[in-house]
């Protein structure tokens, strides 16, 4: 794998821990600006929102310049966003920091996704994209348990700082070691959006809202999960998310080792399984051992759809894959958001804390049907395109006639 894979690794890094580890310091945040933990939790909302409405923005805004200078653009507002962050007065200029950095997220893994896949060959597009997103894995495993640490050891703004630092050194990081590629000729706003008509691309995306957002359905609420039903000290959860992101770490590496091979039959067994898993937890969540476990498999479950997903798309928006690349990546923050207001709905009702794993469970399992269809469809074509090459009538030759 190139080297550049490295630096676009470090980026992910970076926004990983900075999307993530604001879960961790909401109490501190809404101590030190004296509002309520629910109006900390807009700091969440207000990056989510902001990662779904910035993935089509940037890039579209991209679509003008190199890859590599809008990389290193992307990182240049990742990092001023959270120095605005950092230094933010008021609360309010903490949140317009959040969503500063998280305009970077969607078009940063959008348009790396595309450039890790030029960098290697055909056969290994898939894999190179699962190394630029190990970075994101890593972050839940490394950077979001240290960036807490150090936001309650030594305040939550310093965490910020070392947040933006990575930002520096993955900036340096695009602009040494990604080489430079001419910008796509012809590219247009209209061309990009013409692969949104593509029903293949839409199944792909709308896979990637359901099935990753089944994931967060569980996660989303599991604290209260945890120590309510399984019997877990709060200070273990931290722990558990180590596991979780463990997890994650394995299941993007096969998702892309294995993606590289067989694209769809991955999609079918990650789907089908985390399902499974999802619904199981209803029942591994009164006990430890279990809990433990199920946690890691839904990690890795979960991220094993992430490369194949977001090939999926490259794949079938080869003319245009820039924008779709970065849509597809502001759909998993959709489905994150859209699981956790589903999981918050059942608690509400009076069902239980486990009851967002069957919410979860169902939109794995809706994940699973629409790649049944859309491997039918795609099958259907092929066969489609067979019989008219089967069928088709010989070139007529030209007869000249001899006087």
């Amino acid at each position: 794998m190139p080297l550049a894979l490295l630096a676009l690794a470090i980026g992910a890094f970076g926004i990983g821990t900075t999307e993530f580890v604001i879960m961790g310091l909401l109490p501190e945040v809404a101590a030190d600006f004296q509002v309520s933990i629910p109006t900390a939790g807009f700091l969440v909302t207000g990056y989510a929102l902001g990662v779904v409405l910035g993935a089509p923005l940037m890039t579209l805004l991209g679509t003008r310049v190199t890859r590599k200078r809008m990389l290193m653009l992307l990182m240049g507002l990742f990092i001023v966003g959270n120095l605005v962050s950092a230094l933010a007065p008021v609360f309010g200029v903490m949140l317009a920091g959040r969503v500063v950095a998280s305009l970077a997220h969607g078009a940063f893994f959008g348009i790396g996704s595309v450039v890790a896949a030029d960098l290697v060959a055909p056969q290994k597009k898939a894999g190179a994209i699962a190394m630029m997103f190990t970075g994101l894995t890593v972050a839940n495993v490394v950077g979001v348990p240290l960036g807490t640490y150090i936001g309650q050891s030594a305040g939550w703004r310093t965490t910020f700082l070392v947040v933006a630092l990575l930002g520096v050194i993955g900036l340096l990081g695009v602009a040494r070691l990604v080489p430079e590629q001419p910008r796509p000729e012809g590219v247009r706003i209209r061309h990009e959006l013409a692969a949104f008509r593509n029903m293949q691309v839409l199944l792909a995306m709308a896979m990637t809202v359901l099935g990753f957002g089944g994931v967060f359905a569980a996660i989303t609420y599991i604290t209260p999960m945890m120590t309510g039903t399984a019997g877990y000290a709060p200070s273990s959860v931290t722990w558990l998310l180590v596991l979780f992101g463990l997890g994650m770490v394995g299941g993007n590496l096969i998702g892309g080792r294995f993606a590289d091979r067989r694209l769809m039959p991955m999609l079918y067994v990650s789907l089908g399984a985390l399902a499974l898993v999802l619904g199981l937890f209803t029942v591994t969540a009164h006990n430890k051992a279990a809990a433990a476990v199920t946690i890691a498999l839904i990690g890795a479950l979960g991220f094993a759809t992430v490369p194949p997903l977001q090939k999926r798309v490259l794949d079938q928006a080869a003319g245009a894959p820039t924008l779709a690349s970065a849509v597809n990546i502001g759909a998993f923050n959709l489905g994150n958001a859209l699981a956790a207001w589903l999981g918050g709905l059942v608690i509400a009702a009076g069902l239980g804390y486990t009851a967002p794993n069957w919410v979860g469970a169902a939109l794995a399992a809706s994940a699973l049907v629409l790649a049944v269809v859309s491997g039918l469809l795609e099958r259907r074509t092929s066969a489609g395109a067979g019989r008219i090459i089967a069928g088709s009538s010989p070139e007529p030759v030209a007869v000249t006639a001899r006087h």
